[in-house]
C-alpha cells in the first residue's frame, strides 16, 4: 500500500471513531471522478444526484481533478477516501497507470468501476461501464457513407491520444471507410481541448476544404469546433457526422451545417454506476457467467449505449438516452450480479 493511500485511510478512521459524519458500515458514499476537467462528464452531477436520491445512499458526489493528469486525479481520489466515500466510479487517467491505485483502493474495501473509459485487464475493477466507441465511430462513419456515397474523400477529427478510446476510434473509422469504398485523407488526434482545435482544425478546413467529401468527429470538442466551422464556410456540400450532444452540434444539425451526431450515454453511466457500487457494497457480487463484451483493455466491458440521431430526432434525444438508461437499469441487476 502506498504512503497516500496509507494515510487516507487513517484520516478516515480517525474521522469514523469521531462521529463527525460516520457512516454506518452499510452506508454508500460514492464518487464519481474523471480523468480531468470535460463537457462529456457534466451528466454524471445530475446522475449523481439522482442516484443517490433513487437509491438511498448517503451520497454521491462527482468531483473532478484540476488538470488532465494522473497525479491530481490520485490524489483527489486519496483525498476523497480520506473522507470517508467507499466506492468510486473512475474515468481512468491512464489505462494502465490507474491500474495500482484502483488496486490500492479495492483493497482496502472500496469497490471500484470505471466509466466512459476502461483499465487495461488485469485490473481490481469491478467492470468498465461505457460507450463501446469503437463500434459508435465505425457507426457513426457508416452513416457519413451514407450521405455521401462510396468513393469520398473524409477527415477524422478526435481526441487525446491518452485516452484509451481515441485509438479504438480512429481503427474503428479507416475500417468503416475502407469496407465503404472511402478514403481517411486525414486524421487530427489529440485536440479534445478549445486551443488545440481552433487551431488545428481550422487551418486544416482553411488549407483543404476543397479536398474533403465528409467529417467525421469522434470527440467533444472536434465536433463543437467542426460544427462553428462549417458554419462560418457557409458551404454545406461537406457533410459531418459528430458526436455527443453540445448545443453547438445540435444547432448545425437542425441547420444543416451537421448531418447528424453519435449521442453517447454519460447520464446512464454514472446513474447505473452508483447503483452497482451501492449494491456491491452490501454483498453483492459480479456474476462469473455474467455476459461481458471484450474490447482492446478489457474482458469486462458493458456497453452504457449509443444511438445516431439527424434532424428528424434531434428535438428528442433526451428521451432517447433516458430509455436507454431505464431499459439497461431493469435487467442490470439479475444480469451481471449476484445479490445475497
Amino acid at each position: 500500500m502506498s504512503i497516500s493511500i496509507r494515510r487516507a485511510l487513517a484520516a478516515a478512521l480517525v474521522l469514523a471513531s469521531s462521529g463527525t459524519g460516520a457512516l454506518a458500515a452499510d452506508d454508500s458514499r460514492i464518487g464519481l471522478v474523471p480523468g480531468g476537467p470535460h463537457p462529456y462528464f457534466a451528466a454524471w452531477d445530475q446522475a449523481a444526484k439522482d442516484a443517490a436520491k433513487d437509491f438511498g445512499l448517503s451520497g454521491a458526489d462527482y468531483k473532478v481533478p484540476q488538470k488532465w493528469e494522473l497525479s491530481q486525479q490520485n490524489q483527489l481520489l486519496e483525498s476523497m477516501l480520506s473522507q470517508g466515500y467507499n466506492g468510486f466510479l473512475i474515468f481512468p487517467g491512464d489505462s494502465v497507470g490507474t491500474v495500482s491505485t484502483v488496486s490500492e483502493i479495492v483493497g482496502n474495501g472500496a469497490p471500484v468501476v470505471t466509466g466512459a473509459g476502461c483499465l487495461k485487464d488485469p485490473s481490481e475493477a469491478a467492470f468498465c461501464l461505457g460507450t463501446d466507441t469503437g463500434n459508435s465511430a465505425y457507426l457513426g462513419t457508416q452513416e457519413l457513407l451514407k450521405i455521401l456515397g462510396p468513393g469520398k474523400r473524409i477527415a477524422h477529427f478526435t481526441g487525446f491520444l491518452v485516452d484509451p478510446n481515441t485509438q479504438l476510434r480512429i481503427d474503428a473509422v479507416a475500417k468503416a471507410a475502407k469496407e465503404g469504398g472511402a478514403t481517411v485523407v486525414q486524421v487530427i488526434a489529440d485536440i479534445d481541448a478549445p486551443e488545440p482545435a481552433e487551431e488545428k482544425i481550422n487551418a486544416y478546413l482553411a488549407a483543404h476544404a476543397g479536398e474533403v467529401d465528409g467529417i467525421v468527429t469522434t470527440a467533444w470538442v472536434p465536433a463543437v469546433v467542426a460544427a462553428n466551422a462549417l458554419r462560418k464556410i457557409g458551404d454545406k456540400r461537406i457533410k459531418m457526422v459528430g458526436i455527443d450532444h453540445d448545443e453547438v452540434v445540435l444547432k448545425a444539425i437542425k441547420d444543416g451545417f451537421v448531418s447528424g451526431t453519435m449521442l453517447q450515454n454519460p447520464y446512464g453511466q454514472g446513474y447505473i454506476g452508483a447503483f452497482a457500487l451501492d449494491k456491491l457494497r452490501k454483498g453483492c457480487t459480479v456474476k462469473a457467467d455474467a455476459p461481458f463484451k471484450s474490447n482492446a483493455l478489457t474482458a469486462k466491458f458493458i456497453d452504457s449505449g449509443t444511438i445516431y440521431v439527424a434532424a428528424d430526432k434531434v428535438d428528442s434525444y433526451v428521451d432517447a438516452m433516458r430509455e436507454k438508461t431505464k431499459t439497461l437499469l431493469a435487467s442490470f441487476g439479475d444480469t451481471y450480479l449476484a445479490c445475497p
